[in-house]
């Protein structure tokens, strides 16, 4: 997981939440290594922090189904890719996101 201070600099804005990606596979099944032109984007990650949620019509909030330290699914070309003190982070809206793993 990201350290204290990423997170705690982070404050996302209505339905969005920061994601730290999964680390790429460097290697296939048959030992073949990748090398980063090869790999695919992950589309697995950790969320880090959450916004507070989208201001509706009627002016209340809608909560936010995620939370931060859950394993998530979003979509492969979803959000926007960013570097905080040396980590790759992404931006997405909450709608971007697939689904939650449970382990």
């Amino acid at each position: 997981m990201a350290s204290a201070t990423v997170s705690n600099n982070l404050r996302p804005l209505g339905d969005r939440v920061v994601v730290k990606p999964s680390a790429r596979e460097e290697m296939t099944k048959s030992g073949i290594v990748l090398p980063d032109t090869a790999k695919e984007k992950p589309q697995e990650g950790t969320i880090l922090a959450v916004g507070p949620g989208r201001v509706l019509d009627d002016g209340k909030r809608e909560a936010m189904d995620v939370k931060v330290g859950q394993k998530v699914l979003y979509g492969k070309y979803a959000g926007t890719e960013f570097k905080v003190e040396g980590e790759e982070l992404l931006i997405v809206s909450q709608k971007d996101i697939l689904a939650i793993v449970e382990d």
